[in-house]
């Protein structure tokens, strides 16, 4: 081949080179620009700010509430309950800029049917206006605006297959917010032990008390999240971020049964309504072999002179002296101890003096007269809830000796107090509530510590306790001295399956023999049947218990103001049937300052012989005892 042939072949690769690497140069120049371009615009580059707010959908982030647990009690009745509640709204523009005249016209007169129907619906606006509202806000472009008010799912299902809303979101505008509100079918029974709560959201504006309060962590469940973004039909889920799950709340099955709520409820409130001098009063039915209380009314006067509402628990954050219910304590102290063998031992009747100390009782005299005697017993004496016969026993089986010096010879005063505790009537036990107060007992290391103090313990002062640890403490006397922790609730439950099992707890396996709970039960017996409960002598069975009155001071520390009145603090608790008890109780009213007397063998023995005797005809436990009474006849 010659040399003139190929020369020009060899320029043509030539120039087929240089184009190609000039395109590669060229190519390069502008990917690299490309890739400047785009760091630039990522790290460096920041848009007009209405620009990216117009073009960029913003993403919000929503909490997904769960629904909350319900509150059921001891037959499975709801006691609170969460229903889901509705609120619609309206795009009033949707379609707008894209329906023709004719379809704008059909729109039109589906709205003014649909107004129609809100009218009929919500019942707070007419037709017309309903009609205006939507023209309205069709013309000034507003895509949120509010219909009626929140409905529950039945006016909710009638409100979306309305004229136009039936149409669906997309050709309606109609928006629909969901909200669980929390609902009590029993209205206001039982408030300051159930709780209280308006929705299921973790709000400081939530006033939670009670159990809704206490179990707030088992009943409201987990929040769920979920990442929101703005479209032109609304605010729609992005499916693009994480969706986390709500976890709904688990349900309470608790120990009250609404039954007798109700009846203690309405026996509290038959008793003490037109008494314009009491403040407030409580009630607790509780369980004797399990301490499962199955009744607690609390009711307090709203400012003080209004009508009695569930606004405080008394039986659980009220400490005040007991007065003599507490005597019941001193006696099984001596017995457990044994001081004394037998109710019928005796004691001098005669000027009513606590030897060594200032305290006097001023029946004692009036006893020995009319029983022509110089000796009262120990039965007598718990029978007329006597001072003298109770300090005398306290002082002289646990008074110190004095003549080993001040600080020396406490064993014995010790011991009685350390008996106190063991019926622990001296420690806030743990409880299914918040806010059991701690009870306040006298120490005699102390300087406080007076002459008075031991004998005025043996009768009821000097002391401060409240309710529910005075009704455990007899609760364990009708238990045969096992002493159960008092609760509320039974279980925890998830779709109607126990997931957590609480039920009954001991707090003393015995605070007492047997044979010491059954002499104790025999003054208890008498106290009712010839005693000063005699109120619930006739009774449909037979009860056992004791009265207590007690008076609270004045910011001077005494127990009466210059007007010579005083603040009653009047008390019965016991048990039923006295010979097999099933239940303990226990009624406290609480007086303003007042001429009038409160006493335990008043009002609170009456509110209970009622309760009684609802009870015992309703009650499954009392049939065999029915139906042997029906055979005897």
């Amino acid at each position: 081949m010659s040399t003139e042939a190929t020369t020009p072949k060899t320029k043509k690769r030539d120039r087929i080179g240089v184009i190609l690497y000039l395109l590669y140069v060229a190519m390069l120049i502008a990917a690299l620009f490309l890739i400047g371009k785009i760091a630039y615009i990522q790290l460096i580059w920041k848009p007009e700010p209405k620009i990216e707010a117009a073009l960029t959908p913003s993403n919000t982030i929503s909490v997904v509430e769960p629904a909350r647990g319900n509150i059921l009690d001891a037959e499975g009745r709801l006691l609170a309950i969460s229903c889901p509640i509705y609120q619609f709204y309206m795009d009033c523009t949707v379609l707008k800029d894209t329906n023709t005249p004719q379809q704008e016209q059909a729109w039109l007169e589906k709205a003014s049917q649909l107004a129609e129907g809100l009218a009929a619906e919500f019942g707070d606006r007419t037709a017309d206006q309903y009609y205006k509202l939507i023209t309205d806000g069709r013309a000034n472009g507003r895509k949120y605006v509010r219909l009626g008010h929140p409905v529950d799912r039945n006016v909710y299902n009638r409100v979306i297959a309305l004229p136009l809303f039936r149409d669906g979101r997309y050709r309606s505008g109609m928006i629909v917010e969901q909200e669980h509100i929390r609902q009590y079918p029993y209205g206001k029974l039982a408030r300051r032990t159930i709780g209280f709560v308006r929705n299921n959201k973790s709000e400081v504006t939530n006033t939670h008390i009670g159990l809704e309060g206490k179990f707030d962590y088992v009943l409201h469940g987990q929040e769920g999240r979920e990442w929101m973004r703005v479209t032109d039909y609304g605010r729609v889920r992005n499916s693009d971020s994480a969706y986390v799950k709500a976890v709904d709340g688990k349900d309470l099955r608790i120990t009250l049964n609404i039954d007798y709520q109700d009846i203690a409820d309405r026996a509290l409130r038959e008793q003490i309504a037109n008494e314009q001098d009491l403040e407030g009063a409580c009630f607790v039915l509780m369980e004797v072999s399990t301490g499962a209380i199955r009744a607690m009314v609390n009711l307090v006067r709203e400012d003080g002179n209004g009508p009695f509402e569930e606004i405080q628990n008394l039986a659980i954050g009220r400490k005040a002296e007991p007065g003599s219910v507490f005597k019941t304590v001193t006696l099984m102290s001596v017995l457990n101890d044994g001081f004394i063998k037998s109710l019928e031992e005796t004691m001098p009747a005669t000027n009513g003096n606590v030897a060594g100390t200032t305290i006097k009782d001023a029946h004692i005299p009036e006893f020995a007269r009319q029983h022509h005697t110089n000796r009262i017993s120990i039965l007598d004496g718990f029978k007329i809830s006597s001072n003298y016969v109770f300090a005398t026993l306290a002082v002289k089986n646990y008074g110190i000796d004095k003549s080993k010096g001040r600080g020396k010879g406490l064993d014995k005063t010790e011991r009685f107090l350390q008996n106190i505790y063991n019926y622990k009537l001296g420690e806030a036990f743990a409880f299914d509530l918040d806010g059991l107060q701690t009870p306040t007992i006298p120490n005699p290391s102390t300087r406080y510590w007076t002459d008075t103090d031991l004998g005025s313990i043996g009768f009821g002062y000097s002391t401060e306790e409240t309710p529910l640890h005075i009704l455990t403490f007899y609760n364990a006397i009708a238990n045969k001295g096992r002493m159960m922790k008092p609760y509320l609730v039974e279980d925890i439950e998830e779709n109607g399956i126990v997931t957590e099992r609480r039920g009954p707890g001991v707090l003393n396996a015995a605070v007492c023999s047997k044979a010491v709970a059954d002499t104790i039960t025999r003054a208890l017996k008498a106290v009712t049947e010839d005693g000063t409960a005699r109120r619930l002598k006739d009774a449909k069975c037979a009860v056992a218990g004791k009265t207590g009155t007690s008076f609270g001071t004045y910011a001077n520390g005494q127990y009466q103001d210059a007007q010579g009145r005083r603040k009653y603090q009047g008390t019965f608790v016991g048990f039923f049937p006295a010979d097999k008890p099933q239940y303990s109780v226990i009624c406290m009213v609480y007086s303003k300052p007042t001429s009038k007397q409160f006493q335990g063998g008043g009002i609170p023995a009456a509110a209970i012989r009622t309760v009684v005797d609802q009870l015992y005809n309703i009650d499954p436990c009392f049939r065999d005892e029915l139906r042997r009474s029906t055979a005897n006849r």
